[in-house]
């Protein structure tokens, strides 16, 4: 009896003791009175009785098992865990403007941050055809079996059409290596990796300013950047000799990175001419132009219009990258459906991947090593992703491949990119009207698709989300 009382002590006081170590090694309150009052004593001692039909004896052994119990739960309570070093990542400047607006609170609130297409009523937008692809694909009972990495084959190959047009020569001859991807952000990571590979050292150009994700996906994959000029604040129009200069100060051989259509985030768009003049100087230099495409009919209503700086450079023979995005012009938001196009001096290029091809720019010709193509894109994608998603793929290849449904989008795309014009028209109307200050506030007009820059400063739009609960 002597012995177990005394086991059961030296238990309770190191059970004590310990408990209150985890307690300040973890920062967390201890209520030591609680285990000193008075009824917890008495309560201890009536349960050291011998006979106690509902308390069982401790015995050597037992008070063994339980300290080493003890110590073990202890040790895993003040653990430092192996991830404690991780420090808390910065909020997405985009997503965090959802978030923003979330939680705002009055009804009257607005979120201008995300580009996405809303109706009169804020409401997500489905189009029409979009619901009549599904329908078929229901009617036909497709199942859901994996895709080749490369993705969909009807899907591949309307989508480079669309890009390019049908009659192009680069799809006659079979010059585009065209790989399904996870939207436009997959698609550039895919072209980022392929970079990053096959050009090791070279130099991605992006634009200032330019949309946010694009530094963190040349970041991901080690690539390094720089910025060429593009916005100019005093006008706030496109600052064309200053992307000029940048441009041909790069190293000779840098990939550019341009916006096909409807720079995200200011809306400013090149001329056909200045395309011309920098289409030039990255031929100059020999550059490889790297497309992001994420608006093509949804700028202007027109897919060939909004196309056509693509175009430009493939009509040169230049070799170049494209990303597509169906997010915007389909409404596919939530399918992370896009691709990755690879545009090569030669079919066997484009499919295979190959090195020491002659390639032809006007009347010079040069000697480049093309290591891409469609097996060193598929290569890239398998480790990240395997395969990628069905559903938005044939959906697309129903609407793009289908006569009657593709003239069905066209005519939906319109009426989108008709209605953003006349917010622009309305925006401009109410800013002159109100404005006695004289600006010039014709700019706003000038500006493409979802996006514009407004030239307000930070206190004008702090003024705006605080007072007017405009995110």
């Amino acid at each position: 009896m002597g012995e177990e009382v005394a086991a059961l002590n030296g238990y309770c006081r190191q059970t004590f003791e310990s408990l209150k170590m985890a307690s300040a090694i973890l920062s967390l309150p201890f209520p030591t009175a609680a285990f000193t009052s008075r009824p917890f004593l008495d309560n201890l001692k009536a349960n050291m009785k011998l006979g106690n039909p509902n308390q069982s004896t401790l015995s050597g052994k037992d008070y063994i098992r339980a300290k080493s119990f003890t110590r073990k739960s202890v040790t895993s309570a003040v653990e430092v865990s192996r991830f404690g070093d991780m420090t808390m990542a910065p909020p997405d400047p985009i997503l965090g403007v959802s978030e923003a607006f979330r939680a705002d609170t009055h009804e009257m609130k607005l979120n201008l941050g995300v580009g996405a297409y809303r109706t009169e009523d804020l409401q997500p937008y489905v189009l029409n055809v979009v619901k009549k692809a599904e329908n078929l694909m229901l009617e036909r009972g497709e199942n859901k079996e994996y895709l080749p990495i490369e993705g969909l084959a009807a899907f591949n190959k309307v989508t480079a059409e669309l890009l390019l047009g049908v009659q192009n020569d680069v799809i006659q001859q079979q010059r585009v290596a065209t790989v399904q991807g996870l939207s436009g952000t997959g698609s550039l990571r895919l072209a980022a990796a392929l970079i990053e590979r096959y050009f090791p050292g070279s130099k991605v150009l992006i634009s200032s300013p330019t949309w946010g994700n694009h530094k963190n996906i040349f970041n991901d994959a080690r690539v390094p950047w720089s910025e060429y000029r593009y916005y100019d604040p005093r006008t706030v129009g496109l600052d064309f000799h200053g992307m000029i200069s940048d441009i041909k100060a790069a190293p000779e051989g840098s990939f550019v990175l341009l916006h096909g259509c409807a720079h995200n985030p200011t809306g400013i768009d090149p001329t056909p001419e200045q395309w011309e003049s920098i289409a030039d100087v990255i031929q100059e230099k020999n550059h490889i132009p790297f497309f992001d495409v994420a608006y093509q009919g949804f700028a202007s209503g027109s897919l060939d219009t909004d196309a056509s700086s693509v175009r430009l450079f493939a009509a040169r023979g230049m070799e170049l990258l494209v990303a597509q995005s169906y997010s915007k012009n389909l409404g596919l938001y939530a399918e992370r459906i896009g691709a990755i196009n690879v545009v090569c001096s030669s079919s066997d290029i484009a499919q295979r991947g190959a090195r020491g091809r002659r390639v032809f720019y006007g009347d010079d010709a040069r000697i480049v090593e093309m290591k891409v193509g469609k097996s060193q894109l598929k290569r890239l994608a398998r480790p990240m992703y395997s395969n990628p998603p069905i559903h938005g793929a044939r959906i697309v290849a129903n609407v793009v491949g289908n006569p009657e449904l593709f003239n069905e989008w066209k005519e939906e795309m319109e009426l989108m990119a008709g209605r953003i014009k006349s917010v622009r028209k309305k925006l401009y109307d109410s800013l002159s009207a109100k404005d006695n200050s004289g600006k010039d506030w014709s700019f706003v007009l000038k500006q493409i698709g979802m996006f514009s820059f407004t030239g307000l400063n930070d206190a004008q739009s702090e003024n705006m989300t605080n007072k007017w609960h405009v995110t």
